[in-house]
C-alpha cells in the first residue's frame, strides 16, 4: 500500500554525500574480467586493501579461491610513484606463477600521483630479458588497464578492461565465422545458458572474459596452479576475425564490441540482456538473421514451457508491485521481464551512470502503460524511500539489498553480484527461457513465502 511518507525526500542529486551505494570501484570490474582469460592473473597496482577487498567479495560471491595480485603501494610509493613495485611485482609473478596473461589494473592512488604504467611495463620487460630471455619475457602479455577507482564504477572498469584487451590482442587475418560473446558482469550459470542456446543453434562461438569454470570449478585432485577454462588469449588474437561480436550487457563490454566493428568489421550487436521473454527472442533472432540459421525445435520447447510457467503464476505475479536496483544492462532486462508477468513496476535503480538507460526504461514503462520512478547515478536511501513510498511488494537486487528490504517490510529477490548471503546463486542462470524459469519460480516462491499463509496456498 502507497504511502506518504513524513520525511520529505533529498535526492542524491541535491546531496553532498552518498548514502548506501549499491556499487563498487572500477579496479573490481576489470579483475572480474581478467579472471575469465585462461592463465590470467590482475596485478592491482595499488595498496594491500584494493587487492584484499576484492578477494573477500569474490570469495563471498563465487566461494572460490581467486588468484589477484597487487603491488603493495606504501607510503613511500604513494608519494614517489610505484615503479619499483610494479617492476617487481611483474617479475615475481612471472618467476613464480609463470602467467599467459598479466593485466595491470590501476587505482585511485596509483592514478592520482601519475605513474606511467606503460613506460613502467617496457622497464619490466627490458629487465626480464636480461634476467631470463627474450623469449621468456615475451611469452607472457602485460596489457595496462587504467581504471580510477574515483571516477564511474564496477561496470565502466569491467567496459575498460574489455577494450583494453581487445585492443592488444586483436589482429587481422582470415574471418573466421566466429560469434565472439561479451558476456558483462554475469554468473557462470548465466554464461553456461548462453552456451546451450548456441550449442543448439549449431553456432561457432568463443565467449570472451569466461568465468564460467574459472569462478565454478571443480574440487578434485591434484589442484592445478590456475583453474581450467577461461577463454586462451589466442581467441582475443582471433576476435578480429569474427562474424559477430555480441555484448550481452551493452554498459559491460559494448565498447569492445564496437571497436571490433569500426576497427576491423565484424558486425556488433549490443544487447538487450537476455532474460525474459522479448529479450531472449531478441537475442536468439538476431543470430538467426546473421547466420541465416532456423530456430531449432528445442529452443521454441524452452520458450512454450515459459510461457507456461507464466501462466500457471499470473494470480501471483499480477499487479504486484516491484522495485528493481542493480547493474544498468540486469535492471533493464529484469524490469522488462517483471512487465511480461504483469507486475507493476514502481523503481529502478542504477548506480552506474549511464546516458541511455532513462529512455530505455521508459520505453518500457510506456509499452505497459506504467508510471514507476528512475533513478540513475543514485543510491539505496533514495531507492529505500521511493520503494517504501510506494508500498512495494517485492525487491530484486543483489544482497546490499537485504537492510533496504527489512526497512521496507517486502522480501528481496537475489539477483546479480555479489550475492554473499545466500549459497549458490552463481550457479544459476537467469538467462535465455530456461534461466528465466528459475528467475519466475524464484519470484514467485519468494512471494509465497512471504505474502500468503500457508493454509491459503491449497486455494
Amino acid at each position: 500500500m502507497a504511502t506518504k511518507l513524513a520525511n520529505p525526500l533529498i535526492s542524491k542529486a541535491n546531496r553532498h554525500v552518498t548514502i548506501n551505494p549499491p556499487k563498487m570501484c572500477q579496479p573490481i570490474g576489470a579483475m572480474y574480467a581478467t579472471l575469465g582469460i585462461d592463465k590470467a592473473v590482475p596485478l592491482v597496482q595499488g595498496s594491500q586493501g584494493c587487492c584484499t577487498y576484492v578477494r573477500y567479495q569474490f570469495n563471498r560471491h563465487f566461494k572460490e579461491p581467486v588468484n589477484i595480485a597487487v603491488t603493495s603501494f606504501h607510503e613511500d610509493a604513494a608519494v614517489f610513484g610505484g615503479r619499483r613495485n610494479l617492476i617487481e611485482g611483474i617479475r615475481n609473478l612471472v618467476l613464480r606463477y609463470s602467467p599467459t596473461v598479466i593485466g595491470v589494473i590501476t587505482t585511485c592512488s596509483s592514478e592520482t600521483i601519475g605513474d606511467d604504467i606503460e613506460a613502467f611495463i617496457k622497464e619490466a620487460y627490458k629487465k626480464l630479458s636480461e634476467e631470463l630471455s627474450s623469449e621468456a619475457a615475451n611469452s607472457v602479455y602485460i596489457v595496462p588497464i587504467h581504471t580510477p577507482s574515483y571516477a564511474g564504477t564496477h561496470v565502466k572498469g569491467y567496459d575498460t578492461a574489455t577494450i583494453s584487451y581487445v585492443k592488444y590482442f586483436a589482429k587481422k587475418k582470415e574471418e573466421n565465422g566466429k560469434a565472439y560473446i561479451i558476456p558483462g558482469m554475469i554468473n557462470p550459470g548465466d554464461i553456461e545458458e548462453i552456451k546451450h542456446i548456441l550449442d543448439l543453434m549449431k553456432i561457432d562461438y568463443s565467449v570472451l572474459f569466461d568465468i564460467s569454470k574459472t569462478l565454478n570449478s571443480p574440487l578434485m585432485p591434484p589442484k592445478p596452479l590456475y583453474p581450467e577454462g577461461g577463454t586462451p588469449y589466442s581467441e582475443l588474437e582471433d576476435s578480429a576475425n569474427g562474424k559477430v561480436a555480441v555484448s550481452l550487457c551493452p554498459h559491460a563490454g559494448g565498447s569492445a564490441a564496437k571497436y571490433l566493428e569500426s576497427e576491423f568489421g565484424v558486425k556488433s550487436i549490443l544487447g538487450p540482456f537476455p532474460v525474459g521473454i522479448a529479450n531472449t527472442d531478441k537475442f536468439i533472432e538476431n543470430l538467426s538473421q546473421v547466420y541465416g540459421t532456423e530456430i531449432p525445435y528445442e529452443l521454441k520447447v524452452e520458450r512454450g514451457l515459459l510461457l507456461d510457467a507464466m501462466a500457471d503464476t499470473c494470480q501471483y505475479t499480477m499487479m504486484k508491485k516491484a522495485a528493481v536496483f542493480g547493474d544498468p544492462d540486469i535492471v533493464i532486462g529484469v524490469t522488462r521481464f517483471l512487465c511480461e508477468l504483469g507486475m507493476d513496476v514502481k523503481v529502478v535503480e542504477t548506480a552506474t551512470p549511464s546516458p541511455t538507460f532513462t529512455d530505455e526504461i521508459k520505453a518500457i514503462f510506456d509499452e505497459y502503460n506504467i508510471e514507476g520512478e528512475i533513478l540513475v547515478d543514485s543510491d539505496l536511501y533514495e531507492f529505500e524511500y521511493l520503494a517504501k513510498e510506494a508500498g512495494v511488494d517485492v525487491v530484486l537486487g543483489n544482497s546490499k539489498g537485504v537492510e533496504v528490504t527489512k526497512s521496507i517490510k517486502c522480501p528481496l529477490v537475489r539477483i546479480g553480484f555479489p550475492v554473499y548471503d545466500r549459497v549458490g546463486y552463481f550457479r544459476y542462470g537467469i538467462t535465455g527461457y530456461k534461466g528465466s524459469i528459475w528467475l519466475l519460480d524464484l519470484i514467485v516462491n519468494t512471494i509465497l513465502d512471504y505474502s500468503y499463509p500457508h493454509d491459503k496456498l491449497h486455494q
